[in-house]
């Protein structure tokens, strides 16, 4: 077999993807593992654990639907399976009538202490040859560019957005111009908007 027809068979597929498959593949077992370990199917636990870094803008039905790409009904059944398990709490909007917010209780709070994104966290913790900043970085910019490729909404961590404004005193999103609280700012974001490249 000649060199070029050799590179047919070994380079359509980039390492980098063979290794991100991969990784994919392992954290997938390591969520149906923990579902299982709780009585739970994956997705109902995958739920919680997005509550837990959702913001006040994306802790509801819809933005959960939008966020997995699943049906209002796969939503609405997950969520009462969670209700009844007492891990979710639904509380209503003071400021939109049928809007509905999701928290969890400290029982899901506490279901999600030993997951496999703790596992994993620890894990590029005590990994000396992991740059956790520059990892974080760059599966941050590829997120966006395949977001953007397949015309998903883009759901991201809110500081970096567009519309944050720092106004010194607090902070404030400018997309809705209502002030946000802190601990708001460094949760997930279903208006989340890439910023604008600064130009010099």
């Amino acid at each position: 077999m000649s060199s070029n027809a050799s590179s047919q068979y070994t380079e359509p597929m980039n390492l980098a993807a063979t290794l991100l498959e991969r990784l994919a593949a392992l954290i997938h077992q390591s969520v149906r593992d923990d579902a299982a370990r709780h009585g739970l199917l994956p997705i109902q636990l995958q739920v919680l654990a997005y509550l837990a870094h959702a913001n006040h803008y994306s802790d509801i039905p819809i933005a959960v639907a939008e966020y997995f790409g699943i049906t209002r009904g796969t939503v609405s059944q997950t969520l009462g399976v969670l209700e009844r398990r007492g891990l979710v709490v639904k509380q209503p909007d003071s400021r939109h009538g049928k809007r509905v917010h999701l928290h969890l209780t400290p029982s899901g709070r506490e279901l999600l202490d030993d997951s496999w994104a703790s596992r994993l966290t620890s894990v590029l913790e005590e990994s000396p040859e992991v740059d956790a900043s520059s990892l974080e970085e760059g599966l941050r910019g590829l997120l966006v560019a395949l977001q953007r490729q397949n015309h998903h909404q883009a759901f991201n961590v809110c500081w970096r957005c567009e519309h944050f404004l720092d106004e010194g005193e607090g902070y404030r999103c400018g997309l809705t111009s209502e002030p946000l609280e802190p601990e708001q700012t460094l949760k997930i974001c279903r208006e989340w908007t890439a910023p604008t490249p600064k130009s010099y």
